[in-house]
């Protein structure tokens, strides 16, 4: 379902018997086939909502950050910096790190897009979403989160951040993407995962020095922003870019790049 503006009734459907039923193993041939047209129709729906959105940035991290937090703070000065490129803004469309990364969109006139996972429980949305879409399949969402976005800004979460970020991070080192930046915000929060990357990963060979520099970790919005609009300059052929986005979702980015396929 594809929506514009507030959402009523956001995340409010229980997920359905049979979606479970999906991934408990084998099924019939006449159940499988209806669950790979579903998950078709929803990939369909997904690419038309999103086609037109322009280059983007999706910024990943926790609902359960309260506003005037730090790492709350933080994400919504990279929202407005992220649209003074000219970028729309990403995210799963929530509270926490998501609203104040939409928020922050919002407020530098840039657009702003959710892209919601119906629950069992419900959610609340965030006010600050030019447009929303949502997914009954967490597979299709992620596919949708990295497919339309050139870069990844991950604030601190739980599970679902860090499976975004070894998602995202597996897709560039195995060439399934291009070398988009990874950039870890919250140098203290991040120091742990870091710690365990280097003395555990690296020390014992399971990855490549290379593999270590493909994820940047920075308390500083303008060292991230820094890193963003070089990349997108430098492998992506940006000739300038916009000091304000314009809010309307769809319209066209200046110089944008070439096709990131």
């Amino acid at each position: 379902m594809v929506h514009v503006g507030v959402p009523e009734r956001w995340g409010k459907e229980a997920a359905a018997p049979d979606e479970r039923r999906f991934l408990e193993g084998p099924r019939s041939r006449p159940f499988d086939l209806l669950r790979a047209v579903r998950i078709f129709r929803e990939f369909m729906h997904g690419f038309r909502a999103l086609h037109s959105i322009g280059p983007s940035v999706t910024v990943f991290g926790s609902a359960r950050v309260e506003e005037g937090g730090t790492y709350y703070e933080l994400a919504r000065d990279m929202g407005r910096r992220i649209a003074g490129l000219g970028l729309t803004v990403m995210t799963g469309g929530g509270p926490g790190i998501m609203e104040a990364a939409n928020r922050g969109a919002r407020e530098a006139g840039g657009a702003s897009i959710g892209c919601n996972i119906v629950l069992p429980h419900e959610q609340e949305p965030n006010p600050y979403l030019d447009r929303w879409i949502e997914f009954r399949y967490f597979f299709v969402r992620k596919v949708m989160l990295v497919k339309y976005s050139y870069a990844f800004v991950v604030l601190p979460g739980g599970f679902g951040t860090l499976d975004e970020i070894f998602e995202t991070v597996t897709l560039i080192q195995t060439g399934k993407i291009l070398d988009f930046p990874v950039i870890l915000m919250g140098e203290e929060y991040w120091a742990p995962l870091r710690a365990f990357i280097r003395e555990r990963l690296l020390a014992r060979g399971m990855i490549g020095s290379e593999d270590v520099d493909r994820i940047a970790v920075t308390d500083s919005a303008e060292d991230a922003i820094r890193t963003i609009r070089e990349c997108m300059i430098r492998k992506f052929g940006f000739r300038e870019m916009r000091r304000r986005a314009s809010r309307a979702v769809g319209s066209e980015p200046a110089a944008p790049p070439p096709d990131r396929d």
